[in-house]
């Protein structure tokens, strides 16, 4: 009886409200005043925010320099001095002394005028001159004081699923570049396998499943070990995954490059044979994970593994749903779809990223995460709001209106996790902004943060059906993209890179190569983005007006030259990252370990973890 008047109800609400449930109620926004649209007012002051950033980190790096700059010429100009002296007599001693007291107590009447006789500085107004000023683009990275004590085997790990990643990253952005040319000049090739449709789902595999997730499970093994307090559950089971992983990802290209892929499925091209390789992957890193927290020797579970468990646990469930062949057909594939395309970035990439920060920024820093319940209110939102936004890509589609609303509501809700997490972690680094003149580690972090808040809330903005309306199927989108995935997650893995491998290796990259890699990433991003950015929305706006096709693809010719300008600098800055990748991991030699010294429990020697309650906190 209660399921009958259930169903009566629906049909009831069905046949009232027809338009509510299935359609479209409203005809298509009025596009006159897109200017002062506050989702298009919001990105504009986004943007302005992270060249500021830019600016700040600009000028305290030359701050630094000069400073830096000043306190050398005035040691030279002492060293000078004084071996001067020693070649004169007493009588030359006290006139130049004499002089020199006289110089240090003149001040300048205010009526000086120059003139045409040979420079003579008596007063000692000028304090050097030189034709060949040294002018450095970067500064020194600071020197890391400590070697962490890490096992042998957990090193050599970190190291090879790091350098994996590396290698896909470094392939990936490749074939990306590759792409950008294409724009340019499409002319390039006629070769099948080298097509834009074949490669295009190559280059995001890749840096996906190659280069992001590869590199988080590495620097994931060093947080679950160091905050449970114990060593590893099973390296057996962590090698066995990286065998998986990367297999997946090779074969995956190869059988993407011969046109061998699953569809239209964004992000989900591998076939499930090959996808089925990286979650088995997915499922060897979560049990010795699980078991490694599960055998800790602490009471509590640092903040940092709920991310990394979670993210792992529901990306899991994510894949199995992406491919199950009863979603594969029709608007329920288009519902999947953007369900599985939205979640694998921000409950896989974004939370499991999120862990990391919450270990590797306050250990850089030396100090506690500034609070433990801002993290866990990160995290419970996270999961709340993140699962029902992926809709929000098929705004004034087929799907029902409700189900569209509903992505918005959610979408707009996520500014409460990203808020509470960025927060978080720029209130740890109040009080340690002298560090980004010391170290490029932290200018990494503050960029990926603030790309945090950027990114996330510029996506909640797009979510709105003005702005979806506007920019859905442009190159907007792909600057979106880059400036999530680039933005926050590459660039807070490197800073994570930058800030263990030292530590773990006792080499430290050179200072010029980190600086040039940070500046050329970071310009690169900012031209690929907001080139990007303006050309799709003139190519949207044409769209809406009805002109041809091809005038939107005229018009976009020179934001696809910055386009390709901008991803040039960023592959670039790959290359420098490799290179350092390269020097701070090479030369490394098992250590010889004396049984008289080391005994069985060498594993967990000097294991240092951070305190949960924010008490003390020693890395």
């Amino acid at each position: 009886m209660n399921i009958r008047k259930f169903y009566f109800s629906l049909l009831a609400i069905f046949a009232f409200f027809p338009k509510v449930v299935f359609a479209q109620p409203t005809p298509n926004p009025d596009t006159s005043n897109w200017l002062a649209s506050p989702g298009i007012i919001g990105t504009i002051l986004l943007i302005v925010i992270v060249l500021v950033i830019a600016i700040f980190i600009l000028t305290v790096k030359a701050s630094a320099y000069f400073t830096q700059l000043q306190s050398r010429t005035e040691r030279n100009k002492k060293i000078e001095f004084g071996e001067r002296l020693l070649e004169m007599d007493k009588t030359e001693i006290d006139t130049v002394l004499e002089k020199r007291r006289k110089a240090v107590s003149y001040r300048l009447s205010g009526d000086e005028l120059g003139s045409n006789l040979e420079v003579d500085d008596s007063r000692g107004v000028v304090a050097a001159i030189t034709h060949e000023p040294s002018n450095p683009l970067v500064d020194e990275k600071k020197k890391s004081p400590i070697t962490i004590d890490t096992p042998f085997q957990l090193k050599k790990m970190i190291t090879w699923y790091i350098g994996a990643a590396v290698f896909w990253l470094v392939f990936g952005t490749l074939i990306g570049q590759y792409l950008g040319l294409k724009f340019i000049w499409p002319e390039m090739d006629t070769i099948s396998w080298l097509s834009f449709g074949r490669l295009r789902p190559v280059h995001t595999n890749a840096v996906f499943w190659g280069w992001a997730s590869l590199a988080m499970i590495g620097l994931g093994y060093f947080v679950i070990t160091r905050t449970s307090n114990t060593k590893l559950y099973s390296y057996k089971l962590a090698w066995y995954a990286w065998w998986l992983m990367n297999s997946s990802v090779a074969i995956g290209t190869l059988f993407l490059m011969s046109g061998i892929n699953n569809g239209g499925g964004e992000y989900r091209e591998y076939i499930w044979p090959v996808a089925l390789l990286f979650a088995i992957g997915m499922v060897l890193t979560f049990y010795n994970f699980y078991q490694t927290v599960a055998h800790r020797k602490i009471d509590e579970i640092y903040v940092s593994n709920w991310y990394l468990l979670g993210g792992l646990g529901w990306t899991i469930i994510l894949v199995i749903i992406g491919y199950l062949p009863m979603y594969q057909d029709g608007l329920g594939e288009t519902v999947i779809q953007g369900y599985y395309m939205h979640q694998g970035v921000g409950m896989w990439f974004m939370t499991f990223t999120l862990g990391l920060i919450y270990y590797y920024l306050p250990s850089s820093l030396n100090k506690p995460i500034y609070s433990y319940s801002l993290g866990v209110l990160a995290f419970w939102t996270q999961m709340l709001f993140y699962t029902l936004i992926g809709t929000h890509h098929f705004v004034f589609s087929p799907l029902p209106w409700w189900l569209q609303t509903v992505a918005i509501v959610f979408s707009a809700g996520m500014l409460i996790p990203v808020v509470a997490g960025t927060t978080n972690f720029l209130m740890t680094m109040r009080g340690s902004w002298n560090e980004i003149s010391k170290s490029y580690v932290l200018p990494f972090f503050l960029v990926g943060v603030v790309f945090y808040f950027v990114g996330s809330a510029q996506g909640s903005l797009q979510a709105f059906r003005f702005t979806n309306f506007i920019w859905h199927f442009t190159d907007f989108n792909v600057a979106h993209s880059h400036m999530t995935m680039y933005g926050i997650i590459t660039f807070i893995l490197w800073a994570c890179v930058y800030a263990i491998l030292p530590k773990i290796t006792g080499r430290e990259p050179k200072q010029i190569m980190v600086g040039m890699h940070f500046w050329m990433a970071f310009i690169g991003l900012f031209a690929y983005m907001v080139s990007l950015m303006v050309g799709g929305t003139m190519k949207g706006l044409s769209w809406i007006e009805g002109k041809p096709f091809i005038e939107s693809v005229i018009l976009m010719q020179p934001f696809w030259l910055w386009r390709a300008i901008g991803g040039t600098l960023m592959f670039i800055s790959h290359l420098l990252f490799a290179y350092n990748f390269f020097y701070m991991t090479g030369n490394q030699r098992k250590p010889m370990l004396n049984p008289k010294i080391n005994g069985p429990d060498m594993e967990n020697r000097e294991t240092i973890y951070p305190d949960p309650k924010n008490k003390t906190v020693t890395f």
